[in-house]
């Protein structure tokens, strides 16, 4: 075996291996070119630095490709959608002010954490609901 193939043994070892530190599923699909040079080595012995190097990045390109294609495209859709955005699952529900708005800022209590609102001033304790979300700051409705 010649050097160049011991190189892109390695080198796609070492790609394969580093998917297990840095999980994402891409550094595997360039450790794929990485071999399949290696294995274009095995037919053409010769081939020169830059053409290994022309070799790999088409393949880098065809097999990320290809995982984008096969892999990526059949997302499936979640029956909780809002499983990861707690602000967004208090849209629409109703609570009291905890402390009053005042230039637009206040503050509601929810279950045993506090949020940011913002909306027109009221006084604390007056029934508010919520219309959307900034952020992590709760754009609010008065309602009394």
């Amino acid at each position: 075996m010649r050097t160049e193939q011991i190189v892109w043994a390695c080198v796609s070892l070492l790609l394969m291996a580093a998917e297990m530190l840095v999980p994402g599923a891409f550094l595997l699909w360039l450790g794929f070119a990485a071999a399949g040079v290696f294995v274009l080595l095995l037919f053409v012995p010769g081939l020169a630095p830059v053409w290994q190097a022309v070799a790999f990045a088409v393949m880098a390109i065809a097999s990320v490709t290809v995982y984008w294609r096969l892999f990526r495209r059949s997302v499936t859709e979640s029956d909780q959608p809002l499983l990861n955005r707690r602000a967004e699952q208090l849209v629409g529900q109703t609570y009291h002010l905890d402390a009053a708005i005042v230039d637009g800022r206040g503050r509601v209590k929810i279950g045993d954490a506090f949020w940011a609102v913002e909306g027109p001033d009221a006084p604390a304790g007056t029934p508010v609901r919520v219309a959307g979300v900034n952020g992590m700051t709760l754009r609010i409705i008065v309602l009394g």
